[in-house]
């Protein structure tokens, strides 16, 4: 069964339209984080390592428009649809949670949040969609995004392509690698916002 995944993974992998495939999964996980985008770059990135096709650079730079694509789409969304996105945003203590720690931050450092956020799932559309509702400028948005997609997706690669060196004879084994280190990335930027948040917290700041 195994061989069989990974013949069903190497072809996927070796097919021309596979960046095509990387960039609309990557815009829609950007604004519906249900697909996981930074798990097929990590994919491509171990192929890539052992074999011709996929190309890492052109996976990187399909995964980063994508999300870039992505992430404005989210971003005029809330700037365009701000009473009900709000209104979405404030149901469910999770997305409650999200939707406040997005604004508050934004309002102190926009640009570095965006950046942040990009790791984070849930964060990362409650980001983008909270910076259009603020009206935050789409023209640093746009500058910022970008340093935020090229960083998240050539990091996706990247630890593709190292697991795949590591275990050349097995790229799904590689794939679990990098998608265990990049989960473990996401692990420690969370525990570093959450303490934080309770130190603030304890001081006094209004934590959103």
């Amino acid at each position: 069964m195994l061989d069989g995944i990974t013949a069903w993974a190497e072809a996927l992998m070796g097919m021309p339209w596979i960046y095509l495939i990387i960039l609309g999964t990557a815009v829609v996980d950007s604004f519906l984080p249900l697909i996981p985008s930074e798990s097929l770059i990590i994919a491509g990135g171990a192929f890539a390592a052992t074999q011709d096709d996929p190309n890492l650079w052109l996976l990187v730079l399909a995964g980063a428009c994508g999300a870039w694509i992505g992430d404005n789409v989210s971003y005029g969304i809330g700037r365009w649809g701000t009473g009900p996105v709000v209104r979405w945003s404030l149901r469910g203590h999770r997305r409650e949670r999200s939707y406040r720690w997005a604004r508050h931050h934004i309002e102190r450092r926009g640009g570095t949040v965006l950046v942040l956020a990009r790791y984070l799932p849930a964060g990362r559309t409650a980001t983008t969609m909270t910076m259009g509702v603020v009206r935050w400028s789409h023209r640093r948005f746009l500058v910022f995004d970008a340093i935020a997609v090229s960083a998240w997706s050539l990091q996706a690669g990247v630890l593709g392509y190292l697991g795949g060196r590591i275990f050349q004879d097995n790229p799904l084994l590689a794939t679990a690698l990098g998608i265990g280190v990049a989960v473990g990335l996401v692990f420690v930027i969370e525990l570093v916002r959450r303490i934080r948040g309770s130190r603030q917290a304890r001081s006094g700041v209004p934590v959103g």
